[in-house]
């Protein structure tokens, strides 16, 4: 029997929504239709339907009479948070709407069984229109990363502290992962998937990804792999040990995004003159493509702002990588000299980072951290070298940063996947590309 999960939506001091259908709140028993609102006033809930008020306390609990006819739409959802594109948009959701007080804010949940759900992230995180094989590899990898989360959710609950920052002189290595979500399964934004209920109305294609691979998921060693992607990998895919938590998956590990080694390219990028000659060339690639029809196929109109992600580049002047570094990671170090790779991984990107200034230097990782520190949102990925601007003074003027792909690069590549499903690959090849020695098996 498929499992049912929990998705946070919503962190705000109030909740506006319309229930499209009838609701029934489990701690009364009585049903409602129409507009609502909770919101917290002196850390006291005011929880209304319509003008009237209902007395409820949290978790507040709204589920469907009939589940095929009823929705709930939620008004000025944050999409994007945090990234260039950040926005708000309405949303419409299947399933029940709890709520629920987080650090004197409201958070609202949907909760839904887990295939419905992977017919809203199929949509949100591509759009719906991709090839049928590339929407089944994404169909599993949602479906097994999920189903992961949920185990090692439970695995840490035993374990204790979830430690994801180590911090000593001149040094700070973070990860960002599962330290976020401690009353729900997954976010419906970047840091988890993106799922934006039936906003994204999947289509009937869609639907048979979800339905034909219906509890299919990637294995290996017999536990359920915790399947990552992100939208570029430039190239090469990184290990999750460089990204998270130093554990080693084996099918998250190094893989050439191409049928063979490009030519001319050495391809264990943790080398750096390796990784210099890699990030400013061209190399054969899945990801590396300009194809509209394609690209239109796998990336959403919000994506599509994104032009350059196999290769790009920012400059940043010197008052603006100062100001960054102030604002995003609490580091002064005085006029900038210096941003030095101390460590990197297999794809390019940098797990540590050594910045040096006339106040001192800081070592910072792993590649998130990188990213933050170095943009106003995010940087496309820690995969890139440094040009500095130079000055009289030694001093540089500014830096300018030539990168390679988008995100962090774990698992399946999201475009080149795209690529594969174009060319005639299936959805088992392409499973089997990112996620060397993983297995599919059906679990319910």
């Amino acid at each position: 029997m498929q499992p049912k999960i929990n998705v946070g939506i919503l962190f705000s001091p109030r909740v506006v929504f319309n229930l499209n259908g009838r609701y029934r709140h489990l701690e009364t028993g009585i049903e409602f239709e129409g507009p609502g609102k909770a919101e917290l006033k002196d850390g006291k809930l005011n929880f209304t339907i319509g003008n009237s008020p209902v007395s409820t306390r949290f978790p507040v609990e709204l589920e469907p009479v009939n589940c095929n006819d009823c929705s709930f739409d939620l008004k000025e959802v944050t999409i994007g948070i945090n990234f260039h594109w950040e926005r708000k948009e309405d949303q419409r959701f299947r399933g029940g709407l709890r709520i629920i007080e987080e650090n004197g804010l409201l958070t609202a949940i949907n909760v839904l069984s887990l295939e419905e759900y992977l017919i809203s992230v199929i949509s949100s995180e591509m759009s719906a229109t991709s090839s049928a094989e590339l929407l089944r590899a994404h169909a599993v990898i949602s479906r097994s990363w999920l189903l992961a989360q949920k185990e090692k959710e439970e695995q840490l609950k035993d374990a204790g502290e979830y430690i994801t920052t180590i911090e000593k002189d001149g040094e700070r290595i973070r990860w960002y992962d599962r330290e976020d979500h401690k009353n729900f399964d997954v976010c419906a934004d970047d840091h988890c998937q993106r799922y934006q209920g039936i906003t994204r109305a999947g289509t009937p294609t869609v639907e048979e990804a979800v339905n034909s691979t219906s509890g299919m998921v990637l294995v290996y060693d017999g536990k359920i792999c915790d399947a990552r992607y992100s939208k570029c990998c430039g190239g090469i895919s990184e290990k999750f040990e460089n990204v998270w938590e130093p554990v080693v998956h084996p099918y998250l590990t190094r893989v050439v995004d191409n049928p063979d080694d490009p030519s001319g390219y050495e391809t264990d990028l943790s080398d750096e003159e390796a990784a210099e000659k890699w990030i400013k060339g061209n190399p054969d690639a899945f990801c590396n493509t300009s194809s509209k029809y394609v690209l239109g196929q796998v990336l959403n109109d919000y994506d599509q702002e994104t032009v350059n992600f196999f290769r790009w580049s920012v400059t940043l002047t010197q008052n603006e990588i100062r100001e960054l570094l102030k604002k995003k990671v609490n580091i002064d170090l005085g006029d900038i000299l210096a941003l030095e790779p101390v460590e990197r991984g297999v794809s390019g990107r940098m797990v540590r980072m050594r910045i040096k200034g006339t106040k001192g230097s800081m070592v910072l990782g792993k590649e998130l951290e990188i990213r933050k520190a170095l943009s106003p949102s995010h940087l496309y990925s820690s995969a890139f070298i440094v040009e500095p601007e130079v000055s009289e003074n030694e001093v540089p003027a500014g830096f300018t940063l030539l990168g390679a792909g988008w995100g962090h690069g774990v698992g399946l590549c999201q475009i080149g996947a795209a690529v594969m499903g174009s060319g005639g690959y299936s959805y088992s090849d392409i499973l089997s590309h990112y996620f060397p020695g993983s297995a599919l098996e059906k679990r319910y």
